[in-house]
């Protein structure tokens, strides 16, 4: 007896590591490997020198293998994009009828005037305002009126405090918002119409890139979680999200189609508009990786990785606005530290501190609770949680790109906005509509992402720490 339960487990053990040989080569073992360690010795030096709860170390460790999870489901297909012929080229689809690309911008813009009439009923209910003025005035808020600051009397380099500290909003939304002004002459009204028309353009290029890799039914199962997931209303505010979105899928989008350059000039001006566009050099590199290790050694044209060189050329444009400015190309930094408390840092130490902040919140301040933090916790594991579903569904630069950006984005030391981070991320929202791949998880899906839209905008007008 004894003989033969060894023999079936020494059998199962031989299957596991069969599996494992299979899946991961000798270099993507080394990879993983050094991988976890780095991430084993990044989280005990951290957790000797956190203050943090007991609940919030655990949280950061649950943080910390979720991610890993995600690296790891990461690196089998990383190594088979870029082995010769190992992974199918994209499907074109250059003869799709353009009318679907018109009908989704239309219907996208149509959705963001729903929007924007639906929080307008939930304005009137809540008894702030009657008047256009009113709620026109209303937009002004979370980092609007940074922008709308911007685009009308660029940066300042002396004065009040206050508006010196605009330095840390990069130029490319205000300078959208300057030019639309010229046409509207209302620089609010302008950064909504900047918005609107950003988000159904965006519409319609996810739904182009995705069409490269997906079927017409997923495609526009993506463009519809883009459109109801929690926090869309940052969309179609006079903020950066909408813009940054459309740079970013217009990057790779281009990228794929074989227009690097002009990818890669959409990728300047998304490192222009968010520092996080510098993250769109992860996917086109991979990209370009690909198609050169694919390609028959005599048709490799190496020289087109130069143009990778223009995503960072743009955000050095802004530190040049910077020195401009202040005299120094990293002033930002300054009063990022400063004045918001704000360096990069872990994303496991954003995990532990916002749940001690959650905990810290209950039951006294439900606003805080409700409208900041909860909804910042969320997104930094339901992120994880949905790319460790989606990341063998999906192509490898786009995980590439998902773990350079949660990396840089949710280790901010002190982060109030991880909704609109992950929105604007392509990977996260079709992660989510890959994982409604049945009718009846669709409908579930849907159902939950409306419930809790509606809660989030109803916090959102109501002022509830909604960041």
């Amino acid at each position: 007896m004894f003989f033969a339960r060894t023999l079936r487990c020494a059998r199962k053990e031989t299957k596991m590591l069969n599996r494992i040989r299979e899946k991961y080569t000798l270099p993507g073992m080394i990879i993983c490997s050094a991988g976890l360690a780095v991430m084993a010795v990044l989280y005990v030096l951290w957790f000797a020198d956190t203050g943090t709860s007991a609940w919030g170390r655990l949280s950061a460790l649950a943080s910390a293998a979720l991610f890993v999870a995600v690296c790891l489901r990461f690196v089998p297909g990383w190594m088979r994009f870029w082995s010769p012929g190992a992974y199918a080229d994209a499907e074109r689809v250059d003869g799709e009828p353009a009318r679907i690309r018109l009908k989704i911008f239309a219907g996208v813009l149509l959705w963001c005037l729903a929007l924007f009439v639906f929080i307008y009923i939930i304005y009137l209910l809540s008894g702030r305002g009657r008047s256009w003025t009113d709620y026109r005035d209303f937009w002004l808020c979370l980092d609007s009126g940074h922008y709308v600051d911007i685009a009308r009397d660029w940066y300042l380099s002396e004065g009040i405090r206050d508006r010196l500290v605009q330095l840390v909003f990069l130029p490319g939304y205000p300078i959208a918002i300057r030019l639309m002004n010229y046409l509207i002459g209302d620089y609010v009204v302008s950064g909504l119409l900047v918005s609107w028309l950003s988000l159904a353009a965006a519409g319609s290029v996810t739904y182009s890139l995705l069409r490269l890799d997906y079927s017409h039914e997923q495609s526009l199962r993506a463009v519809k979680y883009l459109c109801i997931i929690p926090g869309v209303f940052f969309f179609i505010a006079p903020m950066s999200e909408s813009l940054f979105l459309l740079l970013s899928v217009g990057c790779v989008y281009l990228a794929r189609r074989g227009k690097v350059g002009l990818g890669c000039l959409l990728g300047a001006y998304a490192a222009f508009t968010r520092s996080l566009g510098l993250m769109l050099f992860v996917p086109v590199c991979m990209e370009l990786v690909h198609e050169a290790v694919d390609a028959p050694h005599g048709q490799r044209r190496l020289g087109r990785f130069l143009w990778l060189l223009l995503i960072p050329a743009g955000f050095a444009a802004y530190c040049f606005i910077n020195w401009q400015v202040s005299g120094n190309p990293f002033q930002y930094m300054v009063y990022q530290r400063e004045h918001w408390g704000q360096e990069l840092g872990l994303f496991f130490n954003t995990a532990a501190y916002q749940l001690d902040n959650v905990i810290a919140c209950w039951p006294g301040n439900i606003t805080n609770l409700l409208g900041l933090w909860l909804p910042n916790v969320v997104f930094d594991f339901a992120a994880l949680a949905v790319m460790v579903y989606a990341a063998k569904k999906m192509r490898p630069g786009y995980v590439a790109w998902f773990i350079a950006y949660y990396f840089v984005a949710i280790g901010a030391t002190w982060l109030l906005s991880a909704p609109r981070y992950m929105i604007s991320l392509l990977p996260f929202f079709l992660g989510v509509s890959l994982i409604a791949n049945t009718p009846k998880k669709d409908k579930i899906l849907t159902i939950v992402c409306g419930i809790l839209s509606v809660c989030y905008a109803i916090m959102f007008v109501l002022r509830w720490q909604v960041w």
